[in-house]
Order: C-alpha cells, then sequence, then structure tokens
C-alpha cells in the first residue's frame, strides 16, 4: 500500500501544479480553454487529494508516524511541491 501511496502523491503533485499553471498561464491567454481544461484537471486533482489523504490516514499507523510527521504529510498536500518533499524524504524506502 506504501508504493500506492507514493504514486498517488506523485500524481497529485503534478495535478496541484498542472491546475496552477492552468489558471496562471491559459486563463489570461486564453479563457475558452481555460473553462475547457479546469472541470477534468480540477475534477482529477480532487480525486488525487482525497485519495492521498485517506491512505495518508490508512499507513499511519502501519508505518508508526507519529503525530509530527503526520502533520507534515497531510500538510504538504497543500503547498505545491509539497508531495515531491514528502515522497523524497519520508516514502524512499519503497
Amino acid at each position: 500500500m506504501l508504493k500506492i501511496f507514493k504514486i498517488t502523491a506523485i500524481l497529485e503533485g503534478i495535478s496541484y501544479l498542472t491546475l496552477f499553471s492552468n489558471m496562471l498561464f491559459i486563463k489570461p491567454t486564453n479563457f475558452e480553454l481555460y473553462h475547457t481544461l479546469l472541470y477534468p484537471i480540477g475534477m482529477s486533482h480532487g480525486v488525487l487529494f482525497i485519495g492521498y489523504v485517506i491512505l495518508a490516514v490508512l499507513l499511519k499507523s502501519a508505518q508508526k508516524w507519529d503525530l509530527k510527521t503526520f502533520g507534515i504529510i497531510l500538510v504538504a498536500s497543500l503547498i505545491p511541491f509539497g508531495t515531491f518533499y514528502v515522497e523524497k524524504k519520508y516514502l524512499q524506502h519503497v
């Protein structure tokens, strides 16, 4: 299950950055393309985010994460590039 969490963390980070780039670069230049891309990118990011949080909760006891580590892992999902940090620091032994 840890390998699935690692893949979910990477995909969630990519979807988060894709959502940001859609807002920052595509919206000012092509408003129609922005609205076309917003729903699928936003939906995939939402599903990956929920999956990331659920998997983190399920893995908390299995990996024996303390409250601080668990908090860092959850907060990292809210910060751009945060899930990549978690993958590098906490999930390397997969």
